[in-house]
């Protein structure tokens, strides 16, 4: 069932993070902590999840961090919702069978035809287009405010 936990809020700004305010250096879990305000507990799990899933890319080393592993313009807000709701799926029970007719057999289907339409609009909006929106917001890139493109 899709529901805006933390969970899913922290991975998609940990994703944003990532894609905004990387440089040329990795950006490491406490930057995002710093900037996000997401608790380190939340974000590692996260994190590592959002590795093993081909999303992120973790960088071993003094100077590690986290990459996207593909193009900005290549990862959705979907992608990431899907991998939270894996982990989440996995943490607790969900019980379907049980329920009244009416649920069943109207409020669940609408539910499911909602959840699918967030899904469409989620699969649309990509990480480039969450950097767009944080650029036109003012926000400052720590990325590219580090590049030093002088010679």
């Amino acid at each position: 069932m899709l529901r805006l936990s933390k969970k899913t809020l922290f991975a998609i700004e940990a994703v944003l993070d990532i894609g905004y305010h990387s440089g040329s250096e990795p950006v490491q879990s406490r930057e995002i902590t710093r900037r996000q305000g997401i608790p380190r507990r939340y974000l590692e799990q996260a994190l590592q999840q959002l590795v093993r899933q081909g999303i992120l890319v973790g960088v071993r080393g003094p100077r590690g961090g986290y990459r996207l592993a593909r193009e900005r313009r290549r990862i959705t807000v979907g992608d990431i919702v899907r991998v939270v709701r894996k982990m989440e799926t996995a943490e607790e029970a969900d019980d379907n069978a049980a329920g009244s007719p009416l649920g069943l057999k109207v409020v669940r289907p609408l539910w499911s035809e909602l959840q699918d339409d967030i899904m469409t609009r989620l699969d649309a909006m990509t990480i480039d287009d969450l950097c767009t929106r944080a650029n036109e917001a003012g926000i400052v890139s720590e990325g590219r405010r580090n590049l030093d493109f002088s010679i």
